[in-house]
């Protein structure tokens, strides 16, 4: 990926704001974060889209912490470590599952309405690859935006943090390792300000949209990877792309996500012929990892010849089904389906990123001033699959983190980027782009060359293609969000697609078909990237 500032600029002449920290996204680990640092600095929150649009406020399932007196954090250490099949770290895991919990009580304290039993104490869920109950939900099934908007609102409150919604992050501000802020673009009328502060983070989540199924919202682009990327951060196991089992497939219908917590309830998974089939691929059946139902969905549907599964609750108590998913429900209903006694059609679809920018146990990224936290990160917690409902908790407790180092970092005198103009790409060709059709072609390519089983020859033709486009999209200086966010888009597959042709064993979410072991010998370690080694 090249540099790639929007114009030639003189920075004396662009509009500029100081704040002492600045952040990238409003999902979980963006507002943990700016609670935090905002204790003694002022932070601005800079958003593409609007507040609350990220992958946290449309999480359904929950957040997994060791809660009940039953249950210890050691306990969750291992589920995770287990699923996360030898490329966690373990020191990562044990402080996510030893502070979460404390975290999500302070959410409590907060207001957020985690759900409840009859006896008052929370009611706690079954996911894949979990040993026992311990996801915590909120309105049903919609966890993701209670919590987001527990924390927005006390974000909102804060006479320490502002809001600079519908701008566009171009690109990092660094120079010599050292970061010092960010360009920004405003949507609405094209305009570039300059960011300059004692501490940036980046959460800015996953890469979802680069595949054309997928349950991520059109924001998550990979932006984050991208800048952090371009500006020196190594980036590491890219190629670990977790699948949804369970996402809708009808018609002109979005993918919508059925939550893992459907099956922890007890659904069943049903073939063309309705037969349950999760048997003969795992012993625990509908409650395996989220990689194994994934495969064996693609092979039943290989097996039958059809393009999607079914997901059934008929055998369910219907009331507790209308109690506790309330919002899927509604949903169904626009395609007049009855999640109480229909057959529900569904198939996988990309859902989250465990590869991303490599960060250390502080949220700290090798490029000095420069933090992340979230989805956008590699921090060791998730390996090469991550655990159900892990997510929230690590933008819960890693976000945290990064809010910490950001403070500290806003006690040092504010830095000055040293450039007083940035240059644009070179070599320009005079190549009109349809942007939407090259990000549809983009997706498609994604979809068939990355997905659940990969192999080399695909992956290859794959790279080749991505390559032939970067010549001449990468060469244009875009002044749109569409054309910005569609070379972020390019440069995250690359990278994908080169770390998974270098992974020749399957792992986790990584499957290949011509390398379908698991080799610990050979690969029981992290692919890592630098934009170094490209130039």
């Amino acid at each position: 990926m090249k540099e790639r500032y929007l114009l030639e600029l003189d920075l004396r002449r662009v509009p500029s704001l100081a704040p002492d920290v600045v952040m990238c996204g409003s999902g979980i680990a963006a507002l943990s974060a700016a609670l935090v640092a905002a204790e003694n600095a002022s932070v601005m929150l800079v958003t593409k889209g609007q507040a609350l649009e990220s992958n946290t406020f449309y999480a359904q399932g929950g957040i997994a912490a060791a809660l009940s007196e039953d249950d210890s954090p050691e306990n969750h250490l291992q589920d995770t470590l287990n699923v996360g099949c030898g490329l966690c770290d373990e020191e990562a895991v044990r402080k996510l599952v030893t502070e979460g919990p404390d975290l999500v009580r302070q959410l409590i304290e907060w207001g957020t309405p985690f759900d409840r039993a009859e006896d008052d104490r929370l009611h706690l869920t079954l996911e894949g690859g979990h040993g026992q109950r311990r996801v915590a939900h909120a309105n049903g099934d919609a966890t993701g935006r209670a919590i987001e908007q527990s924390i927005a609102a006390r974000v909102r409150e804060h006479p320490n943090i502002t809001f600079l919604e519908n701008h566009f992050a171009i690109d990092l501000l660094h120079k010599d390792g050292v970061c010092y802020g960010l360009l920004a673009l405003e949507s609405k009328t094209a305009r570039v300000l300059k960011i300059e502060a004692k501490a940036t983070v980046l959460a800015t989540g996953g890469l979802g949209q680069i595949y054309r199924e997928t349950t991520n919202p059109d924001v998550t682009t990979g932006d984050g990877m991208a800048m952090a990327f371009r500006a020196g951060a190594t980036v590491q196991d890219m190629e670990f792309v977790q699948f949804h089992p369970t996402t809708l497939y009808v018609a002109g219908a979005r993918r919508f996500l059925i939550s893992e917590a459907v099956r922890g309830e007890g659904a069943w998974l049903l073939n063309e012929k309705g037969e349950r089939f999760m048997q003969r691929y795992d012993e625990r059946a509908e409650l395996a990892s989220r990689d194994v139902v994934s495969r064996a969905i693609m092979l039943e549907m290989e097996a039958t010849g059809s393009t999607n599964v079914y997901l059934s609750v008929a055998h369910l108590d219907a009331k507790m089904i209308r109690e506790r998913f309330p919002n899927i429900l509604e949903a169904l209903k626009k395609y007049r389906l009855d999640l109480t006694k229909d057959r529900i059609p569904v198939r996988p679809a990309c859902h989250y990123t465990m590869g991303g920018v490599r960060t250390d146990l502080h949220a700290r990224t090798d490029v000095h001033r420069l933090l992340a936290a979230g989805e956008v990160t590699s921090c060791g917690v998730h390996g090469a699959n991550r655990l159900a409902s892990n997510s929230l908790l690590d933008g819960l407790v890693f976000g945290r983190e990064a809010g910490k180092q950001a403070l500290a970092l806003a006690q040092e005198p504010q830095p000055t980027f040293p450039e007083k103009k940035v240059q644009p790409i070179r070599g320009k060709d005079e190549i009109p782009i349809d942007v939407d059709d090259v990000r549809a072609s983009l997706k498609s390519l994604n979809n068939r060359a990355a997905g659940i089983v990969r192999d080399r020859e695909t992956m290859a033709n794959a790279l080749r293609m991505l390559d032939f486009w970067q010549n001449y999209v990468y060469s244009e200086e875009f002044a749109t969000t569409k054309g910005l966010e569609l070379q972020n888009m390019l440069g995250c597959s690359q990278l994908v697609i080169r770390s998974a042709l270098r992974r020749e064993e399957s792992r986790g979410a990584h499957q290949r078909r011509d390398f379908p072991e698991t080799d610990d010998a050979r690969w029981k370690q992290h692919l890592t990237y630098n934009r170094k080694e490209f130039e």
